[in-house]
């Protein structure tokens, strides 16, 4: 059996991904020779296949093959072996002594680069948390981003992103989130200074969750006007920053921003990402009432989301139809979920806009009706409804939201007539707000656009154009597949 894996290996190429029925084990060598050629020829792209490849792996891994994979990888002996080894629970010893005599002929040739070290710290931190051993998998990503920072190179920059979202998780599931804020600022003033610009995007993002984590809104604001800016690297990223940025516009109050951002977000965001797409439109729906817009009912029906947005669609009903006891109801119905998406503040908000929603449907229903219907008929349980009435209608008067006039002396409200909206320029400003979507979303399908390096300079031969071929097939095929791991 020995000889039989040893036959594999050495028929295995250097960086292509075939065989017949292969082991996981093989697929994990077949995989580090990808980033060890990666690493060679400083192309980032072999990398960042190789970590797509690793996250298809990812429920197969076990103590035992990672142990084995150690031992090909990883110098035998050296710190890195031992303290990667400690890690790893010690189980199925038979299993492992199937590989140690292949490892062992060819770690003496190769695999002592610092990519398949991280490489490997990123899988036993990977392993660690699927097996919710979080403490061990917070002492791990700990060594590993100590390993980190005494290294200076741009092959590393992709599994070096992955390795910081996997420290700020493994610190998040054990609640201590503020423990490495400042290791947090630390590394990302490093991948400022060292020009990575994946790293950046990955831990200006996981700052902000940091802080938006406490509800430090202002600091968490702070520090995004002050990073640097520049084209985003990675989708995922992006949407992070876009639905972080939209948690901070809506709590400052703007909305309108707010709202381009989450929608984006939500649009931009992989369908595998379920819980990550509704959580945007939780937020979503939210900015749109305070906005004073109705969703559609297409927003709640969503694949998957139906039983997720049952909540945020009644308490729309309830804002359409402006009943402020129905909305009282639901408020009472769903405090946990709201209490648990942290979105208590702004369903307080929207009680204000309830009450103008049910101002405007009395308007526009009669020419003139007393305070004291309109008090009762908004339902307003205080001591005093109708001067409440009066202070309400008076300022929806002011703001715009009603056309009607104010009758102190009688105690009514007297709604003037409604003209034809056609006459007006809302038609024209709604067209307006469409064409400009859709030359946005245009303009920014036009900068994703990816093109071949050097097409100009060279032309590839044949079997190189087979092989991006090949390579760009099953990162399609990947893409497709992927999980929602990164959400």
């Amino acid at each position: 059996m020995t000889q039989d894996v040893e036959m594999k290996d050495h028929q295995t190429p250097s960086h292509s991904i075939s065989s017949a029925v292969p082991s996981t084990l093989q697929h994990l060598k077949e995989i580090a020779s990808l980033i060890e050629t990666g690493s060679y020829t400083k192309e980032a792209r072999r990398i960042i296949r190789a970590v797509r490849l690793t996250f298809g792996l990812r429920r197969k891994l076990t103590a035992s093959l990672l142990s084995a994979f150690l031992d090909f990888a990883v110098q035998s002996g050296s710190e890195a072996h031992t303290r990667l080894s400690s890690f790893l629970p010690k189980e199925n010893e038979q299993d492992m002594e199937l590989d140690t005599p292949t490892s062992a002929v060819q770690t003496t040739v190769k695999h002592l680069l610092p990519e398949l070290e991280i490489y490997c710290y990123l899988l036993v931190l990977l392993f660690l948390i699927d097996q919710k051993k979080y403490n061990e998998a917070k002492a791990c990503s700990t060594a590993s981003i100590n390993r980190l920072k005494s290294l200076n190179r741009r092959t590393l920059d992709v599994l070096a992103s992955r390795l910081y979202f996997y420290y700020s998780y493994s610190y998040e599931l054990t609640g201590d989130l503020a423990e490495i804020r400042g290791n947090l600022l630390s590394l990302h003033r490093i991948a400022t200074l060292h020009h990575d610009e994946l790293g950046q995007e990955t831990l200006l993002n996981l700052l902000l969750r940091n802080y938006l984590h406490y509800n430090l809104y202002d600091q968490a604001e702070k520090l995004r006007s002050k990073a640097p800016r520049f084209e985003a690297h990675s989708n995922q990223q992006f949407c992070r920053y876009l639905f972080y940025l939209g948690k901070i516009r809506t709590i400052q109050l703007e909305y309108t921003d707010a709202k381009e951002s989450l929608l984006q977000a939500a649009r931009k965001a992989p369908v595998a990402a379920r819980g990550f797409r509704i959580q945007c439109n939780k937020w979503a729906i939210l900015v749109r009432l305070l906005l004073g817009e109705i969703p559609e009912r297409t927003t709640f029906v969503q694949k998957g989301m139906e039983k997720a947005l049952r909540p945020y669609f009644e308490l729309t009903n309830a804002v359409r139809i402006g009943d402020l006891e129905l909305f009282r109801t639901v408020a009472e119905k769903f405090a946990s979920t709201f209490s648990t998406d942290k979105t208590n503040n702004l369903i307080v908000r929207l009680r204000h806009n309830v009450i103008r929603t049910g101002l405007r449907n009395i308007s526009i229903s009669y020419s003139r009706i007393s305070l004291a219907d309109v008090a009762e008929k908004l339902r307003l349980n205080s001591e005093t409804p109708v001067a409440d009435a009066e202070s309400i209608v008076a300022k929806a008067i002011r703001d715009g939201a009603i056309d009607a006039t104010l009758d102190h002396a009688n105690g009514w409200m007297v709604s003037k007539e409604t003209g034809d909206i056609y006459s007006s320029n809302e038609p024209q400003i709604a067209f307006h707000s469409r064409i400009a979507f859709c030359l946005n979303m245009h303009n920014e399908a036009v900068r994703a656009l990816r093109y071949p390096p050097n097409t100009h300079k060279e032309k590839e031969s044949a079997e190189k154009r087979r092989e991006r071929q090949q390579q760009e097939q099953e990162l399609a095929k990947h893409i497709a597949e992927e999980d929602d791991d990164d959400f």
